[in-house]
């Protein structure tokens, strides 16, 4: 889906599809569950550190490293295998995100840039920029064609564009089409899932849905499954609105689930149980 429209504000637009405002609806009464909690009052702080951690590991997940909690929760060194390595890499990048959210609105071509620097973790020359023509990219869980450099380059600066402007679009919406494009895009050489995640991240936080980062939608989506997130990302390629429309509401729901998760990480404190 190319986000150039004719409309003055494409993204707005899409909210009127199928199906998409009841999922804006209900993604705002489960973050509104979550901020209401008592222990959000007294220890938000532990709420947000806590679904970081949980996204991280969500977002690794549909990159190919699947740990658990524990196990991640244990571990302090990722410099080892492959899996590992992601692992790292999507652990940073949730930590990045929060020092990144006044530049957004701005550049976001270069948080962009910066994110996919952090998740490399080098200074290569590959690294930090978008690819250029015949560089491959090292994305093998994302089956989709490949768009050609160029076109990567003329849409992410059209995304870019978008974000600059503004708009009425819900929180969902953007985050979602942010969320797609770079994955449809895969602009970087690698990582591009982690950035994609990361980038939605960043959107529900600066848009004020989720400003303190307790509803990580990483673990809504790898709750769905991967299957469910290549297909519905599928539906967004298509550029068809139903498939678009889908894809939003894939969106939504997997901010539900981390909404849920976080709730159910404030009932635990609230029993004296985590």
């Amino acid at each position: 889906m190319s986000t150039r429209g004719a409309t003055a504000d494409p993204l707005a637009a899409l909210g009127s599809l199928p199906g998409v405002a009841d999922s804006v609806e209900s993604v705002r009464k489960a973050v509104d569950r979550v901020y209401g909690h008592r222990v959000m009052r007294r220890r938000s702080n532990e709420i947000t550190s806590e679904a970081a951690l949980r996204g991280a590991r969500g977002s690794a997940a549909l990159s190919g490293a699947d740990w658990a909690l524990e196990e991640v929760r244990r571990r302090s060194d990722f410099s080892g295998d492959a899996e590992a390595r992601t692992m790292g890499a999507a652990l940073r990048l949730t930590a990045e995100a929060g020092q990144l959210l006044s530049i957004w609105r701005q550049s976001p071509l270069r948080v962009l840039a910066r994110l996919h620097l952090v998740a490399a973790a080098d200074k290569a020359e590959r690294v930090g920029r978008p690819r250029q023509e015949g560089e491959p990219v090292d994305e093998p869980l994302i089956g989709l064609g490949l768009p050609s450099a160029a076109e990567a380059h003329g849409r992410l600066e059209g995304l870019s564009e978008l974000v600059i402007a503004g708009g009425s679009a819900p929180a969902l919406v953007t985050a979602a089409v942010v969320h797609g494009e770079l994955l449809a895009l895969r602009p970087f050489v690698s990582h591009n899932g982690l950035v994609a995640r990361t980038a939605e991240r960043i959107v529900l936080i600066g848009s004020g849905l989720d400003p303190k980062a307790v509803c990580p939608a990483e673990v809504g989506h790898a709750e769905l499954g991967r299957e469910a997130y290549l297909a519905a990302l599928e539906g967004y390629v298509s550029g068809t609105p139903e498939g678009v429309a889908a894809w939003i509401v894939h969106c939504g729901r997997a901010i539900e689930l981390g909404a849920r998760e976080s709730t159910a990480v404030c009932e635990a404190l609230q029993r004296g149980a985590a």
